[in-house]
């Protein structure tokens, strides 16, 4: 499977009124920019992360199948641990091919938002089902 992470914004202007289906922010200059469409090879877990002062990105929501979760709680994101390393995130989704990277991302995200993980656990057990893991 392939996973993406593709910027969502900056948090402080955008964290606020991200909901499923986001897809449009804010940038620094006022203006409200598209989301890109996801890249259509990206058929396992997608990532919307968004940039916190002092450039910590944040994963914000995850997508899969037909699900679109919206965090309570954002997740900091570990480059090597949660995108492999010799990956960047930048102006283009980020295209990681490790399902064993990506389930880590997810299971950080889920210990973040303990409180009411109920979605995030179903979509976790339909993505290890589909990746064999």
């Amino acid at each position: 499977m392939r996973h993406a992470l593709m910027y969502h914004g900056g948090f402080e202007r955008n964290f606020g009124r991200l909901a499923p289906g986001f897809s449009t922010f804010e940038g620094t200059d006022g203006k409200v920019h598209d989301v890109p469409a996801w890249p259509a090879s990206a058929d396992g877990l997608r990532f919307g992360y968004m940039e916190k002062a002092g450039k910590k990105f944040c994963v914000v929501r995850v997508l899969f199948g037909s699900d679109d979760i919206v965090l309570k709680n954002e997740l900091v994101i570990d480059p090597g641990r949660h995108t492999g390393f010799g990956h960047r995130l930048g102006p283009e989704p980020t295209l990681v091919e490790d399902d064993v990277v990506a389930l880590s991302l997810l299971e950080d995200v889920i210990k973040r938002n303990a409180d009411g993980a109920d979605a995030l656990l179903n979509l976790r057990a339909r993505f290890k089902a589909a990746a064999k893991l």
